[in-house]
């Protein structure tokens, strides 16, 4: 039974985006007694399998249509070959064909896109009166700001989806319109998060430190106490998110989750991967006082733990997009100073986190107005050159979204302490800012 509970939980786990550590089997070294039950134990376990195989099916299969994927339901139920003398998976496979019935194709351009930066866990190192509180104070999301929202959002059903959903790339490079189908009253939104690389500055200010795998495999977040001890928790968005989905799997369409926007300059999800830090040229003072004061650290083993963390979001649903290498103004520089960046995100960011064809512009500027791009725009060429299919800028408005043969574009709405202080209003479709406000946040916030 053991065994059979400890599968169910994998596979469960798995599927919503987290791991658990399965124990092996025990081993009390009485070979005698081994062997003379060796034959009853294998008839055992052979039926116990059998019932584990079919649980974990039936869970997969459930899991797919909490989260809307009813024809995978379906198509992997009828896979099983006991499918025809199975009860349940019949049933279930039926309950997916009324619920798909039911599914309406919800409009691409009404879909908003919101993002936030990283979230803060202790306001008291935040907003302490230094002079980062004011750029906290307007740019950034406190835990409990984040954790109403998104119970709210999940409330008034609204789904997690992709802009890959919302636009496919075809094989002759060419993008076609995508396709989203939910029940009647649900609502897709994208989410995303910028700058998920724990800089330097933010040291010591609240927020957490580094994203790492605990001991079960699952994403967290380090944050370092105010003793230097460490601390693994849900301190910021991934973690967040990973477990309301495990709770609410009806929150992510197909086992969507978000995308984060990175760069590169300072290394990514925290650990120091630039070239900087290896070959010692070019440092800012900040990255040359990390490695005065870790004169252990190790370049490779920072960039092998970085990639297994990525490789560990990616495969439960969080996407990549490139925000520029060095946080550049995409509108302000030129494609010349735009390719020299690239190249850098390219070398030393892609590596870890793996290619990506969608670019978040930082300081939500853009390569181009509000009618769109074309091949006679030298920066989106280049980009475009470059694989990039999908970008995003910021935008005010509920929706911006652009869906040509050659790019999809999303404006991005800012859900800070700037928007929410002053423009409450632009935000009373997602939520009441009354109900979510952090009164450890000081006011007024600071204007722009």
């Amino acid at each position: 039974m053991r065994k059979r509970t400890a599968i169910l939980a994998l596979a469960l786990s798995l599927i919503l985006g987290n791991s658990v550590y399965v124990p092996a089997a025990e081993d009390t070294g009485d070979t005698a007694a081994q062997e003379t039950a060796g034959t009853e134990e294998t008839q055992a376990e052979q039926t116990e399998e059998a019932a584990v195989s079919s649980d974990t099916v039936l869970l997969n299969a459930q899991i797919m249509y909490a989260q809307y994927n009813y024809d995978a339901a379906i198509q992997y139920l009828k896979s099983q070959p006991d499918f025809d003398v199975n009860k349940d998976y019949m049933d279930l496979a039926a309950k997916c064909q009324v619920a798909k019935g039911s599914l309406v194709e919800y409009p691409l351009e009404q879909v908003t896109h919101v993002f936030f930066h990283t979230l803060i866990k202790d306001t008291s190192k935040a907003f302490d009166g230094d002079s980062d509180e004011a750029g906290y104070n307007q740019m950034m999301t406190t835990i409990d700001e984040f954790n109403r929202i998104i119970q709210i959002l999940y409330d008034k059903g609204y789904v997690l989806v992709s802009p890959h959903d919302m636009a496919t790339v075809n094989e002759d490079g060419t993008m076609s319109r995508g396709k989203i189908l939910l029940p009647e009253g649900k609502t897709p939104f994208v989410l995303s998060q910028d700058d998920v690389s724990y800089y330097h500055y933010m040291d010591g200010d609240g927020f957490a430190s580094r994203l790492v795998l605990d001991e079960n495999g699952q994403v967290k977040a380090e944050y370092i106490e105010d003793d230097g001890t460490v601390s693994v928790g849900n301190y910021d968005m991934v973690p967040i998110l990973d477990e309301f989905i495990s709770q609410h799997p009806d929150f992510s369409y197909r086992g969507r989750k978000g995308v984060l926007a990175m760069t590169g300059y300072n290394g990514v999800l925290g650990y120091r991967t630039d070239i900087a830090y290896k070959t010692g040229e070019n440092l800012q003072d900040n990255q040359r006082e990390f490695l005065e004061s870790h004169p252990d650290f190790d370049y490779e083993a920072e960039v092998a733990e970085a990639t297994k963390v990525a490789e560990a979001m990616k495969a439960t649903g969080w996407e990549f997009a490139s925000h520029t290498w060095g946080h550049m103004n995409a509108t302000d520089r030129s494609a010349e100073d735009l390719q020299t960046d690239n190249e850098k995100w390219e070398a030393y960011v892609a590596p870890i986190l793996g290619k990506t064809d969608m670019i978040i512009f930082a300081f939500g500027a853009d390569i181009g107005g509000w009618e769109g791009y074309s091949m006679d725009n030298p920066k989106f060429a280049y980009y475009k050159s470059r694989g990039y299919n999908y970008y995003c800028n910021v935008d005010s408005s509920q929706y911006f979204v652009q869906i040509t043969d050659e790019y999809f574009r999303q404006g991005r709405r800012n859900l800070d302490g700037y928007r929410m202080y002053y423009n409450p209003d632009l935000l009373s479709d997602l939520f009441d800012v009354s109900e979510v406000w952090d009164s450890t946040r000081p006011t007024p916030v600071p204007e722009m």
